[in-house]
């Protein structure tokens, strides 16, 4: 009777006669792997993350079907406005013309405010769309659109804060206070009427962070 006795009690402190304990046991285990697991991942899982302004940095893709020659629309890229302009015929004309070069502090764009494409005399990849940074590179104000710069008869770009002027290619004109032309953003043509800010065209490549001045 001691010996079954004995045998009994064994068998309910370690073997399978005690399910309860053996099931805590592997709840336990099973918890230290999973945290152990979720420490390893959450590194990965973190990188995976997108930086806070990766959004900022983003594309933008602007639909021009609906600007009318003449027109300006703006929009924000990377915290700054950009002017998109619709340029006529008679606009275009004039930025090609001696008479108005010879008043620009850099009508050949020698200083690097813009991409290699945009290095001509529109400013631009296609003529008939202009892309410009809205901030004066004088202070930071925000130049209005209209008349009234230092071209008579023609729209440009004026600075309510200290007077600089700019004609449509976004050119500074001499004896003003800002230094340099406005900055022209990284910019390609996904059809005729749409535009992808922020990506030069295929083969292209251009950082932003590196023109003079904004």
């Amino acid at each position: 009777m001691t010996g079954s006795s004995s045998s009994t009690s064994a068998s309910t402190e370690d073997g399978p006669a005690n399910p309860q304990r053996r099931d805590i046991l592997t709840l336990v285990t099973s918890a230290t792997v999973i945290v152990g697991a979720c420490g390893v991942a959450w590194p990965f899982l973190d990188s995976l993350i997108p930086p806070e302004n990766a959004a900022a940095h983003a594309p933008v893709d602007v639909d021009l079907s609906a600007l009318a020659p003449g027109q300006q629309i703006v929009v924000v890229w990377r915290a700054n406005p950009i002017f998109i302009t619709r340029r006529t015929p008679e606009s275009l004309e004039r930025l090609k013309s001696p008479g108005l070069q010879a008043k620009l502090r850099d009508p050949e764009s020698k200083i690097l405010q813009q991409p290699p494409y945009a290095v001509n005399w529109h400013r631009s990849l296609v003529p008939d769309y202009g892309l410009l940074v809205g901030v004066c590179t004088h202070l930071g104000c925000v130049p209005t659109y209209g008349s009234g710069n230092a071209d008579p008869g023609q729209r440009g770009y004026a600075c309510p804060c200290h007077g600089s002027k700019f004609d449509l290619a976004g050119r500074v004109f001499a004896g003003v206070p800002a230094p340099y032309n406005l900055p022209v953003p990284p910019h390609r043509m996904l059809s005729a009427t749409r535009v992808r800010i922020g990506e030069s065209p295929a083969g292209q490549s251009f950082d932003f962070d590196s023109i003079v001045q904004i």
